[in-house]
């Protein structure tokens, strides 16, 4: 399959949707993905932090001045 940007971005959300229909409160994690999607999220949106942010689940960091 080819991942975009969009679609890292989509694979997120629709987790935390799937993950909040359950439930359980929590952001997903690289596990409940498979190893090619993880590296596409990765690679797309870097680190699982910043991807999460860049998906709009998790507040961004504040920045250290």
């Amino acid at each position: 399959m080819m991942y975009s940007k969009a679609t890292c971005i989509s694979l997120l959300i629709e987790k935390q949707k799937e993950i909040n229909a359950c439930g359980i409160s929590r952001f997903p994690k690289k596990s409940d993905f498979t190893d090619e999607q993880v590296q596409a999220i990765k690679a797309y949106l870097g680190p699982w932090p910043r991807a999460l942010e860049q998906a709009g689940l998790k507040e961004e960091r504040k920045k250290k001045i």
